[in-house]
């Protein structure tokens, strides 16, 4: 088994419904925030933790996905004619090394758990990562840097937890722990989705992942969970006791773009931190708010 981490999956297969009509078009993990999308953030995350292949389930009509990290040779010919050299440099994030990004058809919706299947044979025997891209942790190193470093020290399976309200919980995956040192938790137990009321804890986890490849023995039994779809979350579940599992709460700002007030202040918080584009938009905050306010 790999003493590193060097793959990651992103499932890109959803539907984005939440966005429509945006997203009759456009695949969600597309949108942008500022001015790069959502997939080119989660890419630029596993590329700061060492990432060495990127693998993209994707699904009818996510072709814009694959698109955008190839080359485009028009483009790129007439900004380089045009000397339009900042320009090209903002391109230099969209294109992966040769053989360095592998694209999946999940030809099925059958849930979380089953586009991490659809992965298996790319993945073979070794511990991998997983970014759902609509999680967005801005920070300099990257959250999935942060849980290397705990893979590192505690092996087995890592997720990563943010603190919710205990109103909220019965929207997350949440962690049973034992074992807390306030910063990584010893998994006992996962529950997807918990009734009201009911959750062991408010700890959620927050679309990060490393696995261990015991996960895809769990995942071939095709069990159907919440929402009647394979759930990773019951899959994991399962391997507790047959690996180490822990909780990793991270360093960062969290923003759940799937969630469209979340989307939108993932877009200011990087804006506001744009030295090209931050002063500007501060400036427009305040006649934008007293127009609400009217």
């Amino acid at each position: 088994m790999s003493s590193k981490i060097r793959k990651v999956v992103f499932p890109v297969a959803g539907l984005g419904s939440r966005f429509l009509p945006a997203t009759k078009s456009i695949p969600k993990e597309m949108l942008p925030i500022v001015d790069r999308p959502l997939i080119d953030y989660a890419v630029e995350e596993a590329r700061k933790a060492g990432i060495e292949h990127f693998i993209f389930i994707t699904g009818r009509g996510k072709g814009a996905i694959e698109d955008y990290f190839d080359h485009a040779f028009e483009l790129e010919t007439t900004l380089s004619e045009r000397s339009k050299s900042e320009a090209l440099a903002a391109l230099s994030t969209t294109q992966l090394r040769h053989g360095a990004a592998s694209f999946v058809r999940q030809q099925q919706p059958l849930g979380l758990g089953h586009a991490i299947w659809c992965a298996r044979d790319i993945i073979g025997d070794e511990p991998f990562a997983v970014i759902l891209p609509d999680e967005v942790v801005r920070h300099e190193r990257g959250c999935l840097a942060q849980m290397v470093d705990a893979w590192g020290d505690k092996g087995g399976n890592i997720v990563a937890v943010a603190e919710v309200p205990d109103d909220q919980t019965h929207q997350y995956g949440i962690v049973s722990p034992g074992d807390d040192d306030g910063r990584i938790a010893e998994v006992k137990g996962l529950i997807e989705k918990p009734s009201p009321g009911t959750a062991p804890s408010n700890l959620a986890m927050t679309g990060r992942y490393i696995l261990s490849p015991e996960v895809f023995g769990k995942l071939k039994k095709g069990s159907l969970g919440a929402g009647g779809e394979i759930q990773l979350t019951d899959a994991m579940a399962e391997t507790i006791g047959d690996v180490p599992f822990h909780a990793v709460r991270f360093d960062g700002e969290r923003f759940d773009c799937g969630d469209k007030a979340g989307y939108l202040a993932a877009n200011l918080a990087y804006g506001l931190a744009r030295e090209d584009i931050g002063p500007r938009l501060l400036e427009l905050m305040p006649g934008i708010i007293n127009t609400l306010e009217r």
